[in-house]
């Protein structure tokens, strides 16, 4: 069939054009400024330079090509940032550009579609869950109203380390216990790790497992999130555990709303008792710009029981374990919780205050030991300059406060831990000083740091008062293996064992 000319000379003009558009994309994409960083290899990018510890091997090749520098994780570029001035630039300067979430494998499978605060897209429906967050959730008002729950669990808990003193314990279990018991206390109203002698959905060593899956699988480098045609293959396994995972939750967590819409219908005039209760009211509000569905609600929980359970005992774990390497600063903290505190009585979250050394003892723990050494992945929304670096739309940024962490032109003796350097100087971890952001900054600022903060500086002061802490046996400061394990939070690779010994007279732990 003979071709008309008409068709023969649009087909030619069209090709035409698409050349022309397409060498004037490649000019602009020649043209650009991109920050310095190493070749990237087809397909994979510069994966191949990214280790077990990924935000060690980032802090590497920072050294090289600088506080900025481009990276490609398989097909997208990542820019990372490694300092004060940079950190700045996209978590303050660009924050409503950078203020985007990546697509993962984690986000899609684990929090009911990014249905959940910390991975749903920058929008409506994330700055909605940020206002509950910010109002009704973590308020101060609300958080002072849990304080009984805090003060109960933690006096179980120093109650259980009592019993096992003069053994060997594992504190991070003790750790994780307790945090578990608190946050599930404050988000479902009660305990699931003790068995209660009522038809439990979930046993406590399931609920446990559950967890530990979650804090893992949110933590893997997933090849199909870098490499997304390559995704459907799972390679690694990931997807269909974070599937198998998902339908766990989901059933636990039907079983938790049926049980609180039940007892709500109950009473008449029902006052919320705990956050699922504050999120099911929200849920009928006629007023909310996004109507919050029933997947939401347990998104909201999930992200809290896993946000509130394992990174304060990360931070308290690494900071013992930097005490026991310093007898001279672990005597320095005893002292102060002698003089302010006294052998009579425990220390309460308003006595934090008065207590400078502790607080420091924590802030130089998040310092040299971020939970989240590159916080959450951002995305550039538009395109946008960085120290007069082209930044594409679609970029993924990194901020590295593990690298800033250890910035020798911010920090005397960065490698080393020292609480004194905060002695007497107003830097904070509430996200406005860029020198020491372990919740980060700006719009995705962890919105959960206020517990956070009162959880791991009550805890470690309390842990301090009521125990001295002892290596076991044939074991000496030396001999404390200091490796990281990345994932959801960077705890260490090998738990800590310890001896603890009662040091207040012995009616304060009945």
């Amino acid at each position: 069939m003979e071709t008309t000319p008409w068709v023969a000379y649009l087909t030619a003009w069209l090709a035409t054009l698409a050349l022309i558009l397409l060498s004037l994309h490649l000019r602009r994409r020649r043209k650009l400024n991109l920050p310095p960083g190493p070749k990237p290899w087809p397909i994979i990018g510069n994966l191949n330079l990214i280790g077990s510890l990924p935000h060690q091997s980032i802090h590497a090749l920072s050294q090289k090509y600088g506080p900025i520098m481009q990276l490609k994780f398989g097909s997208f570029p990542i820019v990372v940032a490694s300092s004060v001035e940079m950190a700045k630039a996209i978590l303050k300067t660009n924050d409503a550009i950078f203020s985007d979430r990546p697509k993962t494998a984690a986000g899609k499978y684990t929090t009911y579609n990014y249905s959940d605060i910390t991975w749903s897209s920058y929008g409506p429906y994330w700055r909605q869950a940020r206002k509950m967050c910010l109002t009704e959730l973590f308020s101060a008002k609300r958080l002072e109203s849990y304080e009984y729950i805090r003060r109960e669990e933690r006096n179980l808990f120093l109650k259980r380390l009592y019993e096992s003193s003069g053994t060997q314990i594992v504190l991070k279990e003790h750790l994780l216990s307790l945090n578990l018991n608190v946050i599930s206390r404050m988000v479902f109203g009660k305990k699931y790790t003790e068995r209660t002698g009522e038809s439990e959905i979930v046993t406590p060593n399931e609920f446990n497992e559950m967890l530990n899956e979650l804090f893992f699988l949110n933590g893997v480098l997933d090849i199909g999130d870098s490499i997304p045609w390559l995704s459907f293959l799972d390679l690694q396994g990931y997807i269909k555990r974070m599937k198998a995972l998902s339908k766990k939750f989901d059933r636990f967590l039907e079983h938790v709303l049926d049980e609180h819409n039940a007892r709500r219908k109950r009473v008449k005039d029902y006052v919320a008792a705990d956050m699922v209760d504050v999120l099911l009211q929200l849920s009928e509000d006629p007023n909310l710009e996004v109507k919050l569905e029933r997947h939401g609600v347990k998104a909201f929980s999930q992200d809290i029981i896993a946000a509130g359970t394992d990174s304060s005992a990360v931070t308290v774990e690494w900071a013992i374990t930097e005490l026991l390497r310093k007898p001279e600063i672990l005597a320095k903290a005893m002292e102060e919780l002698d003089k302010v505190i006294g052998r009579e009585q425990w220390v309460e979250e308003k006595d934090i205050g008065n207590l400078p050394y502790i607080k420091s003892i924590a802030k130089e723990a998040m310092r040299l030991h971020p939970v989240a050494p590159m916080l959450v992945p951002h995305v550039a929304s538009q395109d946008c300059e960085i120290a007069d670096y082209d930044i594409p739309k679609g970029t993924r940024a990194l901020v590295n406060i593990w690298t800033i962490g250890r910035d020798p032109t911010l920090w005397d003796k960065p490698n080393e831990f020292w609480p004194d350097r905060f002695i007497g100087k107003s830097i904070d971890v509430k996200g406005h000083d860029f020198e020491l952001l372990p919740f980060g900054s700006g719009r995705r600022k962890c919105p959960g740091y206020p517990l956070a903060i009162k959880v791991i500086q009550a805890s470690l002061a309390n842990i301090l008062h009521g125990f001295t802490w002892k290596l076991p046996a044939n074991t000496t400061e030396d001999d404390l293996n200091m490796e990281e394990l990345f994932g959801l939070s960077t705890s260490k690779k090998h738990p800590l064992v310890v001896v603890a010994e009662p040091r207040l007279p012995l009616h304060m732990y009945s």
